[in-house]
């Protein structure tokens, strides 16, 4: 790839030039914002279960945080390409990299979630589950698996949130605009991070770790990576390397759960501020050894709990984005050319050992608590219970009454292809259905058609 030709403002739909003040690329950004996948996060669990009056993240506000790390890292590495790797008389890139890489990166991490199903990752397990699970389930004289062909299976087998936000933000659902949210497809490139189907997923890779399209949007996927001169992947089939803005994006990702779990826990009462104040100021201590003293003096100055720990933990992000903008500089050249088979984050590894200490810390204590498996459990069961009741009904040839209920259910947007002809494009649409339910809305829904609750109703 080329820094001068990894970017453009075209969009799926149409081609498009800037036009005003504002680039497309400032656009993606104000489209996201206002856009019904990404206000749908608000209610969608990032960790914790949403408390009540427990003041602790959601997918809306992870997804804001990661944006705003994500601006700063695209700004500094964006002015460095400008500065170092970009010829002096190319007007146009200097001034892409100088004022609008930074819109990019975080118009990307607005977007990096907005696949994700309802209940985080417990929600994808249930959809694929449900499909391995019924594999041999027969419906109208067949099994459930026989409905598809091999690359079908695969994708519903393997259901997975990134593949799910690029159809999210691309498809032209019925009734609406033509090539979904009309983003670029710089934007869209940099949520890429796994440019490989599910048929080709090889976790030795870190780009083949998972997938990150369906074959429903093969086409979708193809102009972006023919239009941004993607690098194929040399091992062959219809995988590549990842855009070099993913890395941003991922890190931004990365930096913000890691440290921001920990302080939820904290809030939660589920790690004490001595135990997260000792390992913020280790992680300190070993990224910005010649800031650690002077941190930890003011730290000691702040008497109120939640506010101490929110110091160390911007003091600490901001040492961390300094850190990955530094790897990205350091191997712009094997990134740019595809060689790079890490992740920013991960290539502190060894410099910053307590990152480990963290991680180990993080699913001991936060990802294994019981209010966290609790609600996996309970998202888990709920959303297997509604696709057995969509699923069968969007497949049978010859509906039954119920089937037919169910099915005016689906709002209208997601009923373009429940007559389709394509088994696969019929089951997608269910997928699209059941994928964009908040918490609150699947669990409302399954309550009511479970019979639990009928007061709502009146």
């Amino acid at each position: 790839m080329l820094w001068s030709t990894c970017f453009s403002e075209e969009s799926i739909a149409y081609p498009r030039k800037s036009d005003g003040i504002r680039s497309h690329f400032q656009r993606d950004f104000d489209r996201l914002v206002f856009s019904s996948p990404f206000r749908r996060l608000q209610s969608k669990t990032q960790v914790f279960p949403l408390p009540g009056s427990k003041f602790v993240h959601n997918r809306l506000t992870h997804s804001l945080e990661v944006a705003s790390v994500g601006r700063s890292l695209g700004a500094m590495v964006g002015h460095y390409i400008a500065e170092h790797l970009v010829a002096v008389d190319d007007i146009a890139t200097k001034d892409f990299y100088k004022n609008h890489l930074a819109y990019v990166v975080a118009s990307a991490c607005l977007a990096h979630d907005v696949g994700n199903p309802a209940f985080g990752h417990s929600g994808e397990k249930a959809i694929s589950n449900y499909f391995v699970n019924h594999a041999k389930t027969i419906i109208d004289g067949q099994t459930l698996e026989s409905y598809f062909d091999d690359h079908q299976w695969s994708d519903l087998i393997n259901f997975e949130g990134n593949a799910n936000a690029l159809r999210q933000l691309t498809k032209q659902y019925l009734g609406k605009h033509e090539g979904g949210l009309g983003l670029t497809i710089t934007t869209l490139a940099s949520i890429l991070k796994y440019p490989c189907p599910s048929t080709e997923v090889n976790a030795k890779y870190k780009h083949r770790k998972k997938y990150g399209y369906f074959i429903a949007d093969q086409e979708v996927f193809d102009i972006i990576t023919q239009k941004l001169g993607f690098i194929k992947d040399p091992s062959g089939g219809n995988t590549y390397k990842r855009h070099p803005f993913v890395y941003l994006v991922e890190a931004a990702d990365d930096i913000c759960y890691s440290i921001m779990d920990m302080e939820d826990a904290h809030r939660l009462g589920i790690l004490s501020k001595e135990v997260v104040s000792s390992l913020f100021l280790k992680l300190i201590l070993q990224i910005e050894p010649e800031t650690h003293l002077a941190t930890a003096k003011r730290y000691e100055t702040i008497s109120d709990d939640n506010e101490s720990i929110a110091y160390l933990r911007a003091k600490l992000i901001n040492d961390l984005v300094q850190c990955c903008y530094t790897t990205f500089i350091e191997n712009h050249q094997s990134i740019l050319a595809g060689t790079y088979n890490e992740t920013l984050m991960s290539s502190l590894d060894q410099r910053v050992p307590a990152m480990q200490e963290l991680i180990t810390l993080s699913v001991e204590k936060i990802y294994r608590h019981p209010h966290v498996l609790e609600i996996e459990i309970a998202g888990y069961n709920l959303m297997s219970e509604l696709l057995q009741l969509y699923i069968p009904a969007a497949l049978s040839k010859i509906k039954q009454p119920q089937h037919k209920t169910i099915l005016r259910l689906i709002p209208s947007q997601f009923t373009g292809d429940l007559e389709s002809e394509s088994y696969y494009l019929r089951v997608m649409n269910i997928l699209d259905h059941i994928s964009s339910m908040t918490d609150i809305y699947a669990t409302e829904h399954f309550r009511r058609l479970k019979g639990i609750d009928i007061s709502t109703l009146q």
